[in-house]
């Protein structure tokens, strides 16, 4: 028995120039959030984050939940979560806080409600680019209520890094570590249907935990701290981590366009990926990449050049070729257009050109499975 990650959520600065969602601020509020749970365990702690905030952040108090349906929880799984024992807690500008162990048992791909009640005025929060999941906004302290009728609905999720589970049969744990096509951008929101979800439910024991931020580089800083920078903080701190599944590279070469800028080279990424290969195995993980998804057809300005294609091959054919990691899931072929490899296929392609829809990402999630020891 031990406790692992039961979920994970990679979160950004709200003061970041590039702001690919829109950040906000609460105050005197309640916030419901639905957390999916890849693992399940007797107990769990729940772990919040002010890590980008410029002002103490207090939590008037907080309950976890099974989630019903929509904002509504069942109300008999109801339980106080407690910080050092005192339900209300301060979490200083720049820190993150795991609460006390909360005598719940959820099994795993439980929805999990958490409600903090945010008494002060917060200043902008912590968040996930792109959750793929509804939060729900009332007025005052309403942690306890089964339903919260009337609430402001979001796609958001705040402050919320993480849920560690105590299990039993205690399952290895893999972090999906990447950029959109692993937090989930163009699948159906609040269905759970982003290629890490796909592999939790085909997997009979180990466990995915996702680490995505969309926009995220490998190299620069800007959507997020580059992969480079946060992998001991989103890799290798995970509780249970025996694994990492990697997609990046993509916006080090579509995201410069849009400033008018020249993509990542090739040998850039190269000798990024050998780093970061490298550390993981320094750490004893395995390391599964992705080769880097299609993205010609991206209705985006300035974001399919030439020369980031012409990159992308490159990389690619490194990746599959160059011995680096561990084992290599051929995401680009599996989604590729079979008459135009720099596209996406139409009946993967989430309308943009860049993301993959539902399908589309279960196919994602195949390439993985075929290539991994996980089971």
């Amino acid at each position: 028995m031990g406790w692992v990650a039961g979920f994970r959520s990679a979160l950004v600065s709200p003061y970041e120039e590039v702001k690919l969602a829109e950040p906000r601020a609460f105050g005197d509020q309640t916030v419901r959030q639905v957390l999916h749970l890849a693992s399940g365990g007797e107990r769990l702690k729940v772990r919040l984050s002010n890590r980008y905030g410029r002002r103490p952040l207090v939590i008037g108090s907080a309950r976890v939940a099974v989630r019903k349906a929509a904002e509504e929880i069942v109300p008999e799984t109801s339980r106080e979560v407690l910080f050092g024992g005192a339900a209300r807690v301060t979490v200083p500008a720049g820190e993150e806080l795991t609460s006390d162990p909360v005598d719940l048992a959820v099994p795993e791909g439980t929805d999990l409600a958490l409600s903090l009640f945010l008494p002060g005025e917060t200043g902008l929060a912590s968040y996930a680019v792109f959750a793929l999941e509804t939060a729900y906004i009332v007025g005052g302290d309403q942690v306890a209520a089964p339903a919260l009728p009337g609430a402001e609905q979001v796609e958001g999720r705040y402050y919320v890094s993480g849920v560690d589970v105590l299990a039993s049969d205690t399952p290895r744990i893999a972090v999906a570590f990447g950029d959109s096509w692993f937090e989930g951008v163009g699948t159906t929101v609040g269905a759970n249907r982003r290629s890490v979800d796909v592999l939790n439910e085909k997997l009979s024991r180990d466990r995915v935990v996702n680490q995505g931020i969309s926009g995220n580089r490998l190299l620069t800083d800007e959507v997020g701290q580059h992969a480079l920078a946060r992998f001991d903080r989103d890799v290798l701190s995970v509780p249970g981590v025996t694994h990492v599944l990697v997609h990046l590279g993509v916006n080090d070469l579509a995201l410069p366009g849009m400033a008018g800028l020249p993509p990542a080279r090739a040998e850039d990424l190269i000798a990024g990926f050998t780093e970061l290969a490298r550390r993981a195995r320094d750490a004893g993980l395995t390391v599964t990449a992705a080769t880097m998804g299609p993205y010609a057809g991206a209705i985006y300005e300035g974001v399919s050049t030439p020369e980031g294609l012409a990159a992308r091959r490159r990389v690619n054919e490194w990746i599959r070729t160059g011995g680096a990691f561990d084992a290599v899931a051929d995401v680009a072929r599996a989604v590729e257009h079979p008459d135009d490899p720099d596209f996406i296929r139409p009946d993967f392609d989430s309308g943009d050109g860049m993301h993959l829809n539902d399908e589309g990402a279960r196919v994602m999630a195949e390439a993985f499975l075929t290539v991994t020891d996980l089971r």
